[in-house]
């Protein structure tokens, strides 16, 4: 049962980030000039349990045991990440590396004077993980983070019982008494759908965003570009008619909002934050996300939760990477000391 389990595994994208600061944004068969170039981390469970890592132990005691399961290419991108979870004691036994496709990547071209980013994206290993590649049975967390649906090729396809592959997996987990938590990736598609609910069914946690949510429920909850309250509940609520079991928490830069199964719910606003403090919005969503998931594991309330998740979320934006920001719970929770809460819009 998840009582006697402990800790928090992540599956699914595991990602690098090859950043290039370019001079302009070329024509075709121009030439740009790359001025500096970084490597970053990118996908749901690379970036969730980074950030989980930096958080630290909960309140002085001993530090959240973290697992990462999916598979990389047998490549330098792929030792950086093993590396990666070595230096920040994510046990990476359930990573597999393959030698079919590269460790998934994406290069990230920069403008220098805009910051304006254009992304060239190589599946790579991430679309060939299925469920062949978990180790259900040896996993000894207590929760598991799966992500992004509608970026795992091989997890997207249908099922004829469960609806998707990913759905089949989310049940395997919850047979062997691990919770379950979802992230999909904010593809401007109409398969939201078809590969999000059959997932809802299986799922004790949702954690999307605005968009996410509002495709997958057919609600538009950010009408003229403004949150409106009474579709944000409604899309929650029917989140929760489709399947999820204990609580949706839908975010958005203007804040998060949790509705539980009994009927609980709660807004928090986003920080204040100051002009030319936003340097990046790359890690923003995972970072919220990896706040929501080590509140939800501690079994704190869900204030002190969505707290935790929208300072952590203001953290990540001070940088262009996506967890190069993350620090521990004690300078993540006082920014909101230092700039305050935005205006509450529920």
């Amino acid at each position: 049962m998840s009582q006697d389990r402990h800790g928090i595994a992540g599956a699914g994208n595991w990602i690098i980030d090859h950043l290039f600061i370019c001079d302009r944004w070329p024509r075709e068969e121009t030439l740009s000039n790359i001025l500096d170039e970084d490597r970053g981390t990118g996908g749901a469970p690379y970036n969730c349990l980074l950030d989980i890592a930096r958080f630290g132990p909960p309140d002085g005691g001993k530090p959240i045991p973290l697992e990462a399961v999916g598979l990389t290419g047998d490549d330098a991108d792929g030792e950086y990440i093993r590396n990666d979870c070595a230096a920040h004691h994510i046990d990476a036994a359930a990573l597999r590396k393959i030698d079919q496709a590269p460790t998934s990547y994406t290069n990230v071209m920069v403008v220098q004077a805009t910051g304006r980013r254009t992304f060239f994206h190589n599946r790579g290993a991430n679309a060939l993980f299925g469920p062949e590649h978990v180790p259900v049975e040896t996993i000894r967390a207590r929760l598991v983070h799966v992500g992004y649906l509608l970026l795992l090729d091989r997890m997207d396809e249908p099922d004829e019982e469960f609806g998707t592959v990913a759905a089949r997996l989310l049940a395997r987990f919850q047979e062997a008494g691990i919770e379950t938590s979802i992230d999909a990736v904010s593809e401007d598609s109409d398969r939201f759908p078809k590969i999000v609910r059959p997932a809802l069914k299986h799922t004790d946690y949702a954690i999307l965003n605005e968009l996410e949510a509002g495709r997958t429920t057919g609600h538009d909850l950010k009408p003229a570009g403004r949150p409106d309250p009474k579709a944000i509940r409604a899309s929650a609520q029917d989140l929760l008619d489709l399947g999820v079991r204990r609580l949706v928490c839908i975010h958005m830069p203007e804040g998060g909002y949790v509705r539980t199964k009994d009927g609980q719910e709660v807004w928090q606003p986003s920080l204040q934050l100051p002009d030319g403090y936003i340097k990046g919005a790359a890690g923003a969503g995972d970072a919220f996300c990896a706040g929501m998931l080590y509140g939800i594991h501690e079994r704190w309330d869900l204030d002190r939760s969505l707290r935790l998740a929208v300072s952590a979320a203001a953290k990540s934006l001070s940088r262009p990477g996506c967890t190069e920001a993350c620090t521990n719970l004690a300078d993540t929770l006082a920014l909101a000391d230092q700039f305050g809460y935005q205006k509450a819009v529920m």
